[in-house]
């Protein structure tokens, strides 16, 4: 059967065809890109996240580590501190008294406490105590000493 379609007429639908066919294309082009673009975004978004998470942590981590460096540094220079102040005359007083003070305040806690206590006898001799707590003060003392002439 012939073409019965006038050819100009027919040469313009074909054209009109073609163009909507590359604007669906081309519409459809765009549509994935912007998908692409946006699931790139969102991906380098989730990184910045993760790495500003991690980074927090490791801050975090940091500030800790320089605390426990800067309390242990400190309980350090008082512990050499007190050491210096018991090898000086009266130090020992001064650690006996200490004791003794330790003793009756958590003594005194116990007590204060709404619970019964069943304490050996022994344990309420306070000059007993301290002497015990005086003698393994001193047998330490004499060890460390020791240990430094060797």
């Amino acid at each position: 059967m012939a073409n019965n379609f006038p050819s100009p007429w027919f040469a313009l639908v074909r054209m009109r065809v073609e163009r909507e066919k590359r604007a669906t294309i081309a519409e459809s082009e765009g549509q994935k890109q912007a998908k692409i673009n946006i699931a790139a975004g969102e991906k380098a978004e989730m990184i910045a996240v993760s790495e500003g998470e991690k980074q927090k942590r490791i801050n975090e981590a940091e500030g800790k580590a320089a605390e426990i460096e800067r309390v242990a540094t400190a309980t350090a220079i008082g512990i050499r501190e007190i050491a210096s102040a018991i090898n000086e005359e009266g130090g020992t007083d001064a650690v006996n008294l200490r004791i003794a003070e330790q003793y009756l305040h958590e003594f005194g806690k116990l007590a204060s406490e709404n619970n019964t206590l069943i304490i050996p006898t022994d344990l309420t001799d306070i000059s007993s105590i301290i002497a015990t707590a005086t003698s393994v003060f001193k047998n330490t003392k004499k060890q460390v000493s020791e240990r430094k002439t060797k």
